[in-house]
This record gives structure tokens, sequence and C-alpha cells, in this order.
């Protein structure tokens, strides 16, 4: 049973100090909502005390790896790795994040075409709002 006490780090091809994302808020058809606290380990080149707000891309990428991994989750898939493609009208109202902020991420999808989707994705928090249009590949099998 998925529920919203699910691990974050269950939904995710990541590990360790890579899952970024602290719990999930929300899911549905439409799209996703996960919750973090910034961190001042240094992971996305930031330090002891800011974070540089392009660090959200991956806030947000990882979001929607949450979205994929619930989605396989309810179909008995394994969770899979995916790419980022690119990232389109990335717009926000600060250049750093203080570490120790509370941040929300939403992504919800614009559209999915087999291997392909599109996520509008939004981060807010106290002063904080940051948007961006995040296009995903997710492969059917990738051979090692």
């Amino acid at each position: 049973m998925i529920g919203f006490d699910t691990p974050i780090a269950e939904l995710l091809p990541h590990a360790g100090a890579m899952v970024l994302l602290d719990r999930l808020l929300h899911f549905d058809e439409a799209g996703v909502t996960a919750e973090l606290t910034v961190r001042g380990d240094g992971l996305l080149f930031g330090d002891a005390e800011r974070v540089p707000a392009w660090a959200g891309i991956e806030y947000m990428a990882q979001t929607i790896g949450v979205y994929a991994g619930l989605k396989a989750k309810q179909t008995g898939e394994p969770i899979r790795l995916g790419f980022l493609l690119g990232t389109r009208r990335y717009l926000g109202n600060v250049d750093y994040l203080p570490v120790g902020a509370r941040l929300t991420v939403e992504a919800a999808k614009i559209l999915q075409e087999g291997q392909l989707g599109v996520f509008e994705c939004r981060i807010r928090g106290d002063n904080i709002d940051i948007s961006a249009t995040l296009n995903v590949f997710q492969p059917d099998d990738l051979h090692e």
C-alpha cells in the first residue's frame, strides 16, 4: 500500500545523502507535492548558510522522480532511473536558499507520452517562489 508515510528513499533510484526530499505531501494522477529542508552539507555547492537557488532544479527533478516512483509502485513495477532533458523558464525571486528553510515542491504533469514527460514545477517557502518547466525522459530498460 502506498501512503503519505512511504519513505521518499523507497520511491527514488537514489540512496543516502542524494535523497534531498523529506516527505510526500500529496499525490494523484495530475501531480505530486513534496517537502524538504534545505541542507548545508555542500552536496549542491552550498555552504553552512546557503545553497544556490539553481539547486531547485534538482529538488524539482527529484519530485518528478517521486511521481514516477509512485506510478511504478501502483503498477507493481520497479523504480527506474529517469533523466532531466531540459529546463525552461526557470524563474525565481531569490539567488540563494537559506540552509534550514522549509520548502514545498510541486510537480504538475502537463504532458506524458510514453517515455517523455513535461512537468510544471514550483518551489515555495518563506519569501521564496521559484518556478520552471522540466522535460524528463524515463527509458523502459537500461542495460549496464
